[in-house]
C-alpha cells in the first residue's frame, strides 16, 4: 500500500512539474497561428485634400489571418472585410425635388504585417496591404429611382497593437488610413481614416 501510495505521489508530482514546462514551451512563440477577428470602430471617409468635408460612421467586421514569431519579431498576412454605416444625403441636387445618398458600403482588405514583441503578452505591429472599397449611390427623383455602386481601389498603411488576455483570446487597438485613387475607368481622390478596436481568437 506505501508503494502504491509513493508511486501516486511520484506521479502526481511529475505531472505538476510537467504542466509548467509544457505551459512555458506554449509561451515561447505566443503570436504564432492562424488568428480570427471581430473588428469595430471609427469610420471616416472623404474626397480631395480638404479632411474637414469627411463623413463620419461607424466601421465593423472581420478579419482572418496568419502569424509566424520568429524570436522578437512576428510576420503575418491577413485578409479582412467590413461594412460602414458612413452615408451622405442631399437634396435638390441636379433638379428640385430630387434625393441623393452616398453610403460606404464593403471594403476587402488584403496584406500583411510585421510585429516586435514587446512582452510575452504585448505586441506592437505595423501593416500595409491593399483595399477595395464600394460606394453605393441611391438617387430619386419623382417616380424614378436609380441605384449603382463605384468600387474604389487603393492601399492601407496601419499601426496598432494587440495583448493577450488568454494564452488563445486577445484584444486589440489599431489606426488606419487608406487612399483610393481609381475608381473602376476614373481617378478619384478619396481619404479614409479608422480607428478600431478587436477582440481575435489564436488556434
Amino acid at each position: 500500500m506505501r508503494k502504491l501510495v509513493l508511486t501516486a505521489a511520484t506521479a502526481a508530482l511529475g505531472l505538476g512539474l510537467a504542466a509548467p514546462a509544457f505551459a512555458q514551451d506554449s509561451e515561447k512563440a505566443p503570436f504564432t497561428g492562424v488568428r480570427v477577428e471581430a473588428l469595430g470602430g471609427y469610420d471616416n471617409l472623404s474626397s480631395g485634400d480638404d479632411n474637414s468635408t469627411g463623413k463620419d460612421g461607424f466601421v465593423y467586421g472581420g478579419a482572418l489571418g496568419y502569424d509566424a514569431q520568429v524570436g522578437g519579431v512576428v510576420l503575418g498576412v491577413e485578409g479582412e472585410i467590413t461594412g460602414s454605416t458612413t452615408k451622405v444625403r442631399a437634396s435638390d441636387v441636379l433638379t428640385a425635388g430630387d434625393r441623393i445618398r452616398v453610403g460606404a458600403g464593403r471594403d476587402l482588405y488584403a496584406g500583411g504585417r510585421i510585429g516586435f514583441v514587446a512582452s510575452p503578452r504585448a505586441l506592437i505591429y505595423a501593416k500595409a496591404g491593399y483595399t477595395n472599397a464600394r460606394v453605393n449611390t441611391d438617387y430619386t427623383v419623382g417616380t424614378a429611382r436609380i441605384e449603382d455602386h463605384t468600387n474604389l481601389d487603393g492601399y492601407r498603411l496601419g499601426a496598432g497593437v494587440e495583448y493577450n488576455v488568454t494564452p488563445r483570446a486577445y484584444v486589440k487597438a489599431e489606426y488606419r488610413y487608406s487612399h483610393y485613387g481609381q475608381a473602376d475607368d476614373y481617378d478619384i481622390d478619396a481619404n479614409r481614416n479608422q480607428v478600431l478596436a478587436g477582440v481575435g481568437y489564436r488556434f
